[in-house]
């Protein structure tokens, strides 16, 4: 496993990066396909913060904790990780999905169309991002987004074949946005 390290505003020692390294090899006892992990050690407010982002089998799992102490803020943001990876692993050993669909990517280009009034508003857009669209359930894109800590995220559906959005809803719960 590759695992690559960030450092702002700590000092990271041969010991400490050792034993980091050595607790995140043992990730692969519970599941062995993590492609590569990234541990970002931050010092804020008299505080050390760890954040490790974990790429498992093409899932990305985030933990982030903080202690004054580097070694305790770095074992609990990997115990946030280990609960990740037993949960994603548990679903995916209890759902077995063997169903093959007929699925075309092709999106109607009348669905975005732009028209003058958004030709302008395009002008204040300071971001763009790409990113690929997994093909999953609606259950399984809840859980991607409560593993990735958003508030809303964008998949394919895999019984309808169309883009799908599922977001946290203010009162409780999740909401589903599908197109007509």
């Amino acid at each position: 496993m590759d695992v690559r390290f960030l450092t702002r505003n700590v000092e990271l020692t041969g010991d400490v990066k050792e034993y980091m390294e050595k607790k995140v090899g043992k990730l692969e006892k519970f599941f062995d396909k993590i492609h590569g992990t990234q541990i970002a050690l931050n010092f804020k407010r008299g505080m050390n913060v760890v954040e490790i982002t974990s790429n498992v089998n093409g899932v990305v799992m985030r933990g982030e904790d903080y202690a004054p102490d580097l070694r305790q803020a770095f074992d609990k943001a990997l115990k946030n990780i280990e609960r990740q990876i037993k949960k994603h692993k548990d679903y995916l050993t209890e759902k077995v999905r063997m169903k093959v669909h007929d699925i075309s990517f092709d999106i109607d280009p009348e669905l975005f169309s732009l028209t003058d009034d958004e030709e302008d508003a395009e002008k204040d857009i300071v971001k763009t991002k790409k990113f690929n669209v997994g093909v999953m359930t609606a259950k399984e894109a809840t859980m991607q987004m409560d593993l990735l800590g958003h508030n809303f995220f964008i998949f394919k559906n895999d019984i309808t074949g169309d883009i799908n959005v599922v977001y946290r809803r203010d009162s409780g719960g999740y909401g589903l946005l599908e197109p007509k």
